[in-house]
């Protein structure tokens, strides 16, 4: 074996090394990320049903994240919020 081949294959394990080490991290940022897209229908979803009443959350990256993650306690949390601070 010369050196080129034992170059390409160092390459190759440490290709492999790198992408196994980042898969986690990425599929934690892939959750989060489809989690606030969620968040954000959502709120659009509460903003249209109860729109007529008053009650509307703002669209934004916490809003979304926080319903998101947390879900109905989320909403009741952005609504207390709202209530005790706007």
């Amino acid at each position: 074996m010369n050196i080129v081949t034992i170059a390409y294959i160092f390459g190759v394990i440490l290709l492999y090394v790198t992408i196994w080490l980042c898969y986690r991290p990425l599929k934690v940022l892939a959750r989060v990320a489809f989690n606030g897209l969620l968040g954000g229908a959502a709120i659009f979803g509460i903003n249209f049903a109860f729109g007529w009443l008053g009650v509307t959350i703002g669209i934004n990256a916490v809003t979304s994240l926080t319903v998101g993650l947390l879900g109905v306690p989320g909403v009741a949390l952005i609504l207390a919020l709202q209530h005790f601070f706007v």
